[in-house]
């Protein structure tokens, strides 16, 4: 009989301490993902996000909301003012 396990390991990278993340440039990577506004009303309470709407959101490698847009264009715009390696997470 044979068991199997259908858990994905965790990424390396999701278990690094704060300083080996700086070490690796964590201070210049941004991820980029689709939200929808009641996820977003979750992490930014104080932003006033419309349940059922999608917004586009730039988080820096620690975790820190940078930038919150309501088209991918503005969020584009806000990229390439800034230099900036870039995740895209699905």
């Amino acid at each position: 009989m044979q068991i199997t396990n259908d858990r994905q390991p965790d990424h390396p990278l999701k278990n690094l301490t704060p300083a080996q993340f700086m070490a690796l440039g964590g201070n210049a990577v941004v991820y980029l993902r689709h939200i929808d506004g009641d996820r977003l009303g979750q992490l930014l309470p104080d932003l006033e996000a419309e349940a059922g709407e999608e917004y586009h959101i730039a988080v820096g490698a620690d975790g820190s909301p940078l930038m919150v847009s309501d088209t991918e264009e503005a969020l584009a715009e806000w990229l390439q003012s800034r230099n900036l390696g870039v995740v895209t997470v699905h």
